[in-house]
């Protein structure tokens, strides 16, 4: 009988040690290095905005090209990447989507088209690797 009873305590306490032993945070990122100012002429900044941008542009419904008017500012955050979080002022250009690679681009003069927006992007790099993925992007009317 009291093998029957250590059995039953055996196995009334490996479910609640599975529950309690369970790190809710796991999913959580863990930050190693918080945000910190880093230089826009960095070549992964420039490399992370290039990314982000060749997104916004993907994905917008405008039928012409934005580019950068200037970047505001630029930081890193370490996680289990690296995390850049861009400022940056866009605007439309004078080229027409999609883009070839032997277009020159300018910012776009003409008073009915022309558009500017304060973007933020916060852009997840593996540099090393080659692999970038725009995790937040905001952007409105400058």
């Amino acid at each position: 009988m009291p093998r029957c009873r250590w059995l039953s305590l055996l196995l009334l306490t490996i479910p609640l040690t599975l529950v309690v032993g369970k790190n809710p945070h796991k999913d959580e990122k863990g930050v190693l290095r918080k945000l910190q100012p880093t230089k826009a002429s960095d070549a992964n900044v420039r490399q992370c905005l290039w990314f982000a941008m060749q997104e916004y542009n993907r994905e917008s419904e405008d039928k012409y090209v934005f580019l950068v008017v200037r970047t505001l500012q630029a930081q890193l955050q370490v996680t289990n990447r690296l995390e850049y979080l861009i400022d940056v002022e866009i605007a439309r250009s004078d080229c027409r989507k999609p883009l070839s690679s032997n277009d020159i681009c300018a910012i776009q003069e003409n008073s009915k088209l022309k558009k500017k927006l304060s973007c933020n992007f916060l852009v997840g790099a593996l540099p090393w690797n080659g692999e970038f993925t725009v995790m937040e992007k905001k952007c409105e009317d400058a």
